[in-house]
């Protein structure tokens, strides 16, 4: 992943020149935005003549601005946030497998074909995480709790890059199985299955998951509890908000190895900057 210190956080803005290329980060309300307070250091770290703005841009003009961006010659693309990650999707060309898979886009390049390509990178982040904090898929077995939006990019990425074997767990299991079709037509490469909390061998994986809302408020009970797993066991959330959910903390204090969600986010902001072109 790309380094920006907390020094270079606190640079100038860069300057605009009659070349610079031009990104942006769509929201509504843009406020909350992370996107350019980290690409905008990287550009200037690298020396890269570019700069990227927040575009506060109202659902019922969406169609509108994305059409105008699309128009720019200087405009390479955008990072795609709340709530426009279901809706832009509709209006790109082509789509990657993470946008596929989740209906969402989180990224969207223009390119000089005038077409506009999607893709969700929150399975990819959630996997470039994992290899960046040291840890591997191959040969795991791995349990995902949820089967919601998030929950299917990273079933999805999680198989592609070769799992032995992976479960969803939802509360609705018709879910868990459309979510475990789904992921079975992206990969070849590992086994994918459905179970329920109450039927499965919890302490059998080698990675848990936590892909769902439970969690963020203090008093969420834990998705499964701590001690009917291995004690090697990988405890994973996608929370980003708290840092360390409850269960994590728990995790921790049992011994067991933990995967904070922020990681999902840090690592994907890098796969997103390559996919609109923004980093070589």
């Amino acid at each position: 992943m790309t380094d920006v210190s907390a020094e270079s956080l606190s640079l100038h803005p860069p300057v605009i020149s009659g070349i610079t290329k031009l990104y942006g980060c769509i929201a509504h309300p843009s406020a909350h935005v992370r996107a350019p307070s980290i690409f905008n250091p990287i550009f200037r770290k690298n020396g890269t003549d570019a700069v990227m703005v927040p575009i506060n841009c109202p659902p019922e003009h969406l169609e509108t601005v994305v059409r105008g961006l699309n128009g720019l010659k200087n405009f390479g693309g955008l990072a795609v946030t709340i709530p426009h990650k279901l809706a832009l999707a509709e209006l790109c060309d082509e789509l990657g497998d993470g946008a596929r898979a989740t209906g969402a886009v989180n990224a969207v390049r223009f390119d000089d074909d005038g077409k506009i390509y999607g893709n969700n990178f929150d399975g990819e982040g959630f996997v470039a995480g994992l290899i960046g904090e040291g840890y591997q898929l191959q040969g795991k077995r791995v349990l995902l709790l949820g089967a919601g939006g998030a929950a299917r990019a990273v079933a999805v990425a999680v198989a592609h890059h070769g799992c032995a074997h992976i479960d969803i767990a939802n509360r609705t299991l018709q879910k868990a199985a459309a979510t475990a079709e789904l992921t079975g037509k992206f990969t070849s490469k590992s086994s994918v299955g459905t179970t329920t909390l109450e039927t499965a061998d919890l302490g059998a994986y080698d990675i848990v998951i936590n892909a769902t809302s439970v969690g963020l408020h203090d008093d969420d009970p834990h998705p499964v509890p701590i001690d009917s797993l291995a004690f090697d066991c990988l405890v994973c959330d996608i929370i980003m908000v708290p840092d360390r959910t409850n269960w994590l903390i728990a995790a921790e204090d049992s011994g067991r190895p933990v995967h904070k969600g922020r990681h999902m986010l840090d690592y994907q902001l890098e796969l997103i900057g390559r996919f609109i072109g923004a980093f070589d």
